[in-house]
């Protein structure tokens, strides 16, 4: 046999082994009303196949997956796969008027995505007004026929959802703080995989229950899927291992805490290696603003071993609703497994510099309202100073594909226009920072550029940890910290080698984290507070990547179902 033949031969080989370990996996959303039981009363929600949590999505790294969303609800929907990629598929994103128009009550949109080069836990959820607080699910990516997780694996995989469920209707609890510039009621309680736990009121039934066996390792996939609370997880008497974040691998880290914030997944390893009994796993709220009122309710679960006959399960001691320091030390502990799979080193080469400040202000009254905000006036937030809001007539992506001017400006300013005291809390009463214009200022960046973002938390009528989310995009978390980032010490302490790799990070309470990424994705992407109170008050803006130099860089056209506005 030829060389030549041989080679050939090896190349077919590699292709059809290659071929043969992607798959397309295919779903239906029926998006529709669904009347659950909780806490004592019926509620009316909106869900996915008739489930809370919606169905679990499970794909092979490679596969294509292809979701047939109908929505038979009486709301605009539209469903954001939380952490893809979406390389060259950006009509698949998601968020409302950003890379789709929503599909209207009695349409159907085909989301159809390649998933390259991530492995682990994500999520999808509803990106419109409130309805992910009802309408999300895990989206579970193991390795490629053949490869290994590199863990030990694991006995058994279960998804951790953790989410918040109101007494009301979403939809109406939004709206009535948006007609008064308020803050919208807190949640009435918060659920492990749809269930409240028996500290509820009527929710005693309503516990979730894990069985294991002495002596199995279980991976637990867990998923903050609540719309404004960040939460520490605990399980009675037993340690966990962080294997993975945001669906990419981590250094083990041994803790018997996990912090997460809403948009987070965190992948542990737990061995059932206590004496056989019950123990509760617990999820309660870190709130790190001071005086802002929150949810402060914990839900639980139960994980039981086999045979057990103990009566009544022990529980972890949870730390204080304001512990920044325990909260601080899980997330800057982590680090990334470097050299692991699908590893991206840390870009050295910086092409943009930005410092962007992150916060709540005010925007006026208007009217003859009565707004609950201070000084009598209504809720605001802001990056730099822009209050962002969202485009009605047409989405920001097809603006972008199409060439339409006049929807988004492409202004977004690299730093605040004003230098000041960031986490100094007696800047509240300074109304010239509080006021901050509204508008649609987007980032541009040419295709390929690396970006590195200082993200600076400002004192502005409250400090708080916000979960600031980028679509489209992995980023290495270079590091945090408290106060005002000084640019001539703390790059001194960069990690350059084995950085956590997130999409969603939490900036520190009153602090600052900094972050770098590759811009190496065609398209429109959102960046905003995962906190959805933040998110129709304006903390948000958007990446517009341009288009690459070849065919594989650039953007396709609109599949024929995008819905229209």
């Amino acid at each position: 046999m030829s060389r030549l033949l041989f080679l050939l031969l090896c190349a077919s080989a590699l292709l059809a082994s290659s071929m043969a370990s992607a798959a397309i996996v295919e779903h239906s959303f029926h998006v529709k009303n669904l009347t659950l039981r909780r806490l004592c009363s019926e509620q009316v929600i909106t869900a996915v196949n008739g489930s809370l949590p919606g169905p679990t999505l499970r794909v092979r790294e490679g596969d294509t997956l292809v979701v047939h969303v109908f929505n038979e609800s009486p709301y605009n929907i539209t469903i954001h796969w939380h952490g893809i990629f979406q390389k060259l598929s950006g009509w698949a994103d998601g968020p409302n008027m950003v890379t789709q128009c929503p599909i209207i009550p009695g349409s159907s949109y085909t989301y159809r995505f390649k998933v390259i080069k991530q492995e682990g836990t994500l999520w999808w959820h509803a990106h419109v007004s409130t309805l992910r607080a009802t309408v999300y699910g895990a989206l579970i990516i193991r390795p490629r026929s053949g490869h290994s997780y590199p863990f030990p694996k694991p006995d058994k995989e279960v998804p951790i959802l953790l989410g918040e469920w109101w007494n009301a209707n979403v939809i109406d609890v939004e709206n009535q703080a948006l007609a008064t510039g308020g803050a919208p009621n807190n949640s009435n309680a918060y659920t492990i995989n749809g269930r409240p736990g028996d500290l509820y009121p009527c929710s005693q039934n309503q516990t979730y229950t894990l069985k294991v066996e002495n002596g199995k390792t279980y991976l637990l996939r867990i998923i903050n899927a609540a719309l404004n609370n960040q939460l520490f997880f605990k399980i009675a008497n037993h340690k966990m291992t962080v294997v993975s974040i945001d669906a990419s691998y981590t250094q083990p880290y041994i803790t018997d805490v996990v912090v997460t914030g809403p948009g987070m997944t965190t992948d542990v390893l737990i061995t059932a290696d206590q004496p056989v009994g019950s123990y509760y796993m617990a999820a309660s709220p870190y709130a790190s603003a001071p005086g802002v009122p929150f949810d402060n309710t914990t839900t639980r679960g139960i994980l039981i071993y086999e045979g057990s006959t103990a009566p009544t399960p022990i529980m972890p001691l949870m730390p204080a609703t304001n512990d920044t320091p325990t909260a601080h030390k899980f997330y800057s502990n982590l680090t990334g497994l470097a050299g692991g799979p699908h590893w991206v080193p840390v870009p050295r080469q910086i092409d943009e510099h930005m410092f962007v400040t992150v916060g709540v202000g005010l925007a006026p009254c208007g009217g003859n309202a009565t707004c609950p905000g201070p000084f009598g006036q209504r809720f605001s937030a802001s990056m730099n100073n822009e209050s962002f809001q969202l485009p009605t007539g047409l989405s920001m992506l097809q603006a972008f594909f199409f060439n339409v001017s006049g929807v988004y400006t492409p202004n977004f300013p690299d730093a605040p226009p004003v230098k000041f005291d960031y986490t100094n809390a007696n800047i509240s009463s300074d109304l010239s920072l509080l006021f901050t214009p509204k508008s649609t200022s987007v980032k541009v960046l040419k295709y390929n550029a690396t970006v590195q973002i200082v993200l600076q938390n400002t004192a502005l009528l409250a400090v708080e940890n916000h979960p600031i989310h980028i679509h489209g995009f992995n980023f290495h978390v270079l590091a945090q910290g408290f106060g005002n980032y000084d640019p001539v010490n703390d790059p001194k302490n960069f990690n350059l080698v084995n950085p956590p790799v997130r999409n969603t990070i939490g900036v520190p309470v009153g602090g600052w984290a900094v972050i770098r990424f590759t811009a190496n994705n065609p398209g429109v992407w959102f960046m905003h507070c995962h906190l959805d109170v933040h998110l129709p008050w304006g903390l948000a803006t958007a990446f517009v990547v341009q288009n690459g130099p070849t065919p594989g860089s650039t953007l396709p056209p609109p599949p024929a179902d995008l819905p229209k506005c």
